[in-house]
């Protein structure tokens, strides 16, 4: 599935930037936004997950009892979440920008059937999912019509984000058992890169509505070692995440 989105965007990012060449070459250089060269975003927006997995499936022991866990997925996990973002670009060109953004993610954890243990069924509780990170990108812009108040755009972005450590609370009811609050992953810095395709729409001489989707991508979180010689250590494996962020905000612009 997500192959098909990212071949998707990939396309449009494709077909923005060839129509931006075309029309720099047949109109004179402006700035994307008159006398404006800088501007300032801020944003708000969803975070739906394509693929990854909190943990992947293993089966080992726990307690010295006989464990089988399933593979739970961001999504199963997290739901959607919520993505703010703080920002501000500057116009190097014509019809192109140099952005930076600030990005926080913040999602609570559903309770979750992880698997089983000995005869009991195996329930766990993650802690919340926060994350901040900073993305440099470029973006391109390109008319979508005669209306000048309204612009397509293009971007592709790379930066780092800082993962609050992942705990998880297990407990087996029918073993009448509750274990300590456990370490799934520590503290990460992660690497991050996306793509996005979106519209500007002025709505005053300073002030812009912003709408936007894409592909972004976060890298693996930092692993433990608790669990080596359980048969449990696989868990860990494909913590990376794909998510397709849908936002929308506004930007102000500044000479």
């Amino acid at each position: 599935m997500h192959r098909h989105f990212s071949a998707s965007i990939g396309l449009l990012l494709i077909g923005l930037l060839g129509h931006s060449a075309t029309a720099h070459a047949q109109a004179a250089p402006q700035t994307p936004t008159g006398a404006a060269r800088w501007s300032l975003d801020v944003g708000v927006g969803v975070d739906p997950s394509i693929n990854g997995n909190v943990n992947s499936g293993a089966i080992g022991t726990i307690n010295g009892q006989a464990t089988a866990l399933l593979p739970q997925s961001y999504g199963a996990v997290y739901g959607t979440g919520i993505q703010l973002r703080f920002g501000g670009g500057w116009a190097w060109k014509a019809d192109s920008e140099l952005r930076g953004v600030f990005t926080f993610q913040s999602a609570d954890a559903n309770l979750v059937r992880l698997g089983d243990i000995g005869p009991s069924s195996l329930y766990g509780q993650y802690s919340d999912y926060q994350s901040v990170a900073l993305d440099l990108g470029f973006r391109r812009y390109v008319p979508v019509s005669d209306n000048k108040k309204l612009r397509a755009f293009g971007e592709a972005t790379l930066g780092v984000g800082f993962i609050d450590a992942i705990n998880v609370q297990l407990a087996a009811p029918q073993a009448n058992v509750v274990f300590n609050e456990t370490d799934f992953y520590d503290q990460t810095a992660a690497f991050t890169f996306g793509i996005n395709a979106g519209v500007v729409f002025q709505v005053s001489e300073k002030v812009d509505l912003t709408a936007q989707m894409g592909l972004r991508h976060v890298s693996g979180l930092a692993e433990v070692d608790q669990l080596v010689g359980t048969g449990l250590e696989t868990i860990n494996n494909d913590s990376g995440r794909l998510t397709f962020p849908i936002v929308v905000g506004l930007r102000f612009r500044f000479k």
